[in-house]
């Protein structure tokens, strides 16, 4: 069975939630069941890019994962699209084997019996904002299916207010999981400069509002990876 894979790149640094700034080589899948009215990696998720998309192996990935780390064991980002809706536990188990460490990034919305071999399962629900509409029953499924990894963790995007209140009620229902906050970026053409001081607005008044609430949980977190290279397509 193989894989689609809308890119592998690396090394380079996690740009967003628990694992930022950390060395990292990212396997990005293609297709998604989410279309965010956000999204900046239109092209690992719409149909239309299906032709630009790799069908590999599981060999395959890891052989390219091997290389680009240059054999040294690191972090490796299942990203996507969705990348719960593969099976990547053969891939899993192979790095695993050899000392890396994997990491999955998924909005919650597909369980997979693989998620307990994660090293860091990040579940990251899309906000009103985004257009969709969470499935606390399937997403709590998800929280399940990754109690074997060594951590789970919630990331949530905030764009404005209805996105900061609709966050206090996701760490209500799960309020086990370590809550993770960053501003949103509106702006995704990756052709588009981006301005880093309206991001650095955002992050601002994101902390200002947690702080006069007294709302100590989350930690607060800007999107590095924007801020360094922009909108950049593959970071």
């Amino acid at each position: 069975m193989s894989l689609r894979i809308a890119e592998i790149f690396g090394p380079t640094i996690q740009g967003e939630g628990a694992l930022i700034g950390e060395p990292t080589v990212f396997v990005r899948t293609g297709g998604c069941d989410y279309r965010c009215s956000w999204c900046d990696s239109l092209h690992a998720v719409e149909s239309r890019y299906r032709d630009t998309w790799a069908a590999m192996s599981d060999d395959a990935v890891w052989d390219e994962v091997l290389r680009l780390s240059g054999g040294q064991p690191l972090t490796v980002s299942l990203s996507g699209g969705n990348p719960a809706i593969q099976d990547f536990g053969p891939v899993i188990a192979r790095g695993r084997a050899a000392g890396y460490r994997f990491a999955c990034e998924t909005q919650g919305s597909v369980a997979r019996p693989w998620f307990s071999d994660l090293d860091t399962l990040v579940l990251s629900p899309k906000p009103p904002s985004s257009g969709e509409t969470v499935d606390w029953e399937t997403f709590a499924a998800c929280v399940r299916a990754g109690s074997g990894a060594r951590q789970t963790v919630m990331k949530i995007v905030i764009f404005d207010d209805t996105d900061y209140a609709w966050a206090k009620d996701a760490h209500a229902r799960h309020p086990e999981l370590p809550l993770y906050l960053q501003p949103g970026n509106p702006e995704v053409d990756p052709e588009t400069p981006v301005d880093p001081q309206a991001l650095a607005d955002r992050l601002g008044w994101l902390v200002e509002r947690t702080m006069a609430d007294a709302w100590f949980t989350p930690r607060i977190l800007p999107q590095l990876h924007v801020l360094i290279w922009g909108n950049k397509r593959g970071v």
